[in-house]
């Protein structure tokens, strides 16, 4: 019997982009967001993406605001993935300080500028306060990721190890990190990460998808392990493209609140079992986090500082 193709799943916990009064199931205190990641590792999920927030709700970039999440997120044995991303409303000092001083194993990098979407929501939703105020400040937003900033990250986490979820938006990010490859500035294995499906960025459509695995493909050939995540609606249409296409998955709430048609996702566990399910279907199966180490070159969950 021909042995089945290990699969990394990622699970994004919370975000940045969605706000509390949009679900009840978006975890927003350490506690809530510990306990997400142990349902979203016990339904396989090999790596968890972490974000922070303050008590209402608000993102929250500061390295004490991780300190009570990351060591529960890493008892459940998954890969911890801290985002440098943080909020396109930071500047990029903020945005790398959790990764700086907690060095995890890996750390989601944007790879280039754009603009920054989010205001349609308010046409599905009707927040108030900080939260209409954040929707709303994005239709005059550019998410800033200059390559002095990538390169400020790059130089900051690296010299502990960590590497990198590259997270690309559109094609032209695809070349972005190609720039910093040819300069020996990231890396290899790279860990590319596709966004498709949010206003600034590339879409969602086969022929999207098609382009950016493509480019990927030709760009950075076996030097490169490629995930994607589809926004919305689009989650795990993006991922049934990814899997069919030889690649790796991103699921959980930051991405999106839905478990299918106009029903909410309880968990980010909801969503990591229906990529198990198709993963299964299709004769692959979920890579364990080991696994997942040793596809992506990282340095083990004893070299963080958490």
């Amino acid at each position: 019997m021909a042995r089945r193709r290990p699969v990394i799943v990622t699970a994004a916990l919370t975000g940045a982009i969605h706000t509390p009064s949009m679900s009840p199931h978006l975890p927003v205190s350490p506690g809530e967001i510990v306990a997400e990641g142990e349902r979203a590792a016990a339904a396989g999920a090999a790596i968890l993406h972490v974000h922070a927030r303050g008590l209402d709700g608000r993102p929250d970039q500061s390295a004490e605001a991780f300190a009570p999440i990351l060591p529960g997120l890493k008892a459940t044995g998954a890969v911890v993935n801290v985002t440098t991303g943080g909020s396109p409303f930071m500047s990029v000092e903020e945005r790398v300080g959790p990764a700086a001083r907690w060095a995890p194993e890996l750390a989601s990098l944007n790879m280039g500028s754009m603009n920054f979407g989010l205001y349609p929501m308010l046409d599905r939703f009707d927040p108030e306060g900080w939260e209409r105020d954040h929707l709303e400040g994005s239709r005059d937003l550019v998410f800033r990721n200059t390559f002095k900033d990538i390169e400020h990250v790059l130089e900051t986490c690296s010299a502990n190890g960590t590497r990198f979820e590259f997270e690309c938006y559109d094609t032209a990010h695809l070349y972005n990190l190609r720039h910093f490859a040819d300069r020996g500035l990231v890396a290899k294995p790279l860990f590319v990460q596709a966004v498709l499906g949010l206003l600034g960025g590339i879409g969602t459509h086969p022929d999207d998808f098609g382009h950016m695995r493509r480019t990927a493909e030709r760009l950075f050939g076996g030097d490169h392990v490629f995930s994607a995540l589809g926004a919305g609606a689009a989650q795990m249409r993006v991922a049934a493209m990814s899997l069919a296409s030889q690649g790796n998955v991103r699921v959980g709430l930051e991405d999106s609140l839905w478990a299918g048609p106009g029903e909410m996702a309880t968990s980010s566990a909801v969503q990591v079992e229906q990529a198990r399910a198709m993963v299964e279907a299709m004769g692959m199966r979920l890579a364990t986090p080991d696994e997942a180490r040793e596809m992506l070159g990282l340095k083990g969950a004893d070299a963080v500082n958490f």
